[in-house]
């Protein structure tokens, strides 16, 4: 099969279907392929983006798939298994454990093999929920990054979360390790975050930037094999890598982030932060929840190497 797009006209039998129930009747694809095709923008009706998977279409509307790939890899993208452990889910949320690797949604060179992709798989309600190429995602980890996220399952839901985050209700805490020793057990890193000047890809400290606060507390100081520390932090904001801009800001780089840090001692080849604790109001029923992931593996075998294992992490 071509690259070239496809091309199909509704028929008078088809009309007033779901567009996702549509795709899946003429291409022979399942439904949750059919709605993340939607989610990811790439499918249009008489040229227009479709706006949900549950948008109905009339008979004579022509409907195009923007992007077809061939079979050989549209079998191997089925065979790119993401792999998530789900903390809590119910009709309007789910809480995920984000394992270190993972991209959480859609983006430049990764239409694929994201979470957001995943989680559509396995809940296709959240395709027409949040940001178009993003269903479902309220907040991200980085890809380096592991640990407890919360999605969206309805618009609703979806709503209230991004309001609680603009309104730093929600509280998210993390366990880095970092080089070196902090000059005080606590501090508060206030610190604007933009775009780097120089390396417009990369986030930095500047004064042209967005406000960003975040507060450190240390867990653990090391001396063998090197100086070393481990750090509970929170997010008062949520800019683009703002732990790991802040951390290197005043001279405690991530251990394991080669861009803003430095590479760790064993390596792990990955930035040693791990999103351990989340907390917010179910945004239904107005319940407190909190949530935790435990650390996964290579974090779990860099503080051994310290001398230390995952020892319960103290609450804030």
């Amino acid at each position: 099969m071509s690259d070239r797009p496809q091309r199909f006209e509704i028929p008078e039998s088809l009309s007033g279907e779901r567009i996702d129930r549509v795709l899946s009747l003429l291409t022979g694809r399942s439904r949750s392929d059919t709605a993340r095709m939607v989610a990811q923008g790439t499918v249009l009706i008489d040229g227009q983006p479709a706006r949900a998977s549950s948008a109905r279409v009339a008979a004579g509307s022509t409907v195009e798939i923007a992007e077809v790939q061939a079979p050989e890899a549209i079998r191997g993208q089925r065979r790119e298994i993401v792999r998530f452990d789900v903390v809590y889910d119910d009709a309007d949320i789910v809480v995920v454990d984000k394992p270190p690797g993972v991209i959480t949604h859609p983006g430049s060179g990764h239409a694929a093999g994201t979470l957001a992709d995943a989680l559509v798989e396995r809940y296709p309600d959240m395709a027409d929920v949040g940001q178009p190429g993003r269903p479902g995602i309220v907040h991200r980890l980085d890809r380096g990054t592991s640990g407890v996220l919360v999605c969206a399952r309805t618009s609703r839901a979806y709503d209230v979360l991004v309001e609680q985050l603009s309104n730093r209700q929600v509280r998210r805490t993390y366990a880095g390790l970092v080089r070196g020793h902090p000059s005080s057990p606590t501090g508060t890193i206030d610190a604007p975050i933009g775009r780097d000047r120089e390396h417009r890809t990369l986030m930095a400290v500047t004064s042209e930037g967005r406000e960003a606060r975040t507060h450190y507390s240390v867990v653990e100081t090391y001396v063998h094999p090197t100086e070393a520390s481990l750090l509970r932090c929170r997010l008062e904001t949520g800019r683009t890598h703002q732990i790991r801009v802040h951390l290197a800001s005043i001279g405690l780089p991530l251990l394991g982030d080669l861009t803003y840090g430095v590479p760790d001692p064993f390596g792990i080849g990955r930035p040693l932060l791990h999103a351990i604790r989340l907390a917010f109001q179910h945004p239904v029923t107005g319940a407190d929840m909190s949530f935790e992931a435990p650390m996964p593996e290579d974090f779990v075998e860099a503080l051994t190497r310290f001398g230390t294992g995952p020892s319960a992490f103290p609450t804030e």
